[in-house]
C-alpha cells in the first residue's frame, strides 16, 4: 500500500495501511466488473476546488 499526496509518498503505520487497504479494496470489490483475484489496483483522486 503506497499513499501519494501531489506525488510525494506518505508514510504509513502498518494499522493504517491495512485499514487504507481494506476500505478500498472492498469497495472497489463491491462493484460488478472487479476481478476478486485482482494483482494491482490505482485510484486516483483530484480535489475539486468548489467543494471546499
Amino acid at each position: 500500500m503506497t499513499l501519494l499526496v501531489d506525488g510525494k509518498a506518505i508514510p504509513m503505520n502498518s494499522f493504517t495501511q491495512e485499514i487504507m487497504e481494506k476500505v478500498v479494496s472492498g469497495v472497489a470489490e463491491s462493484l460488478r466488473g472487479v476481478d476478486p483475484q485482482w494483482k494491482r489496483m490505482v485510484v486516483e483522486v483530484e480535489r475539486d476546488d468548489r467543494a471546499r
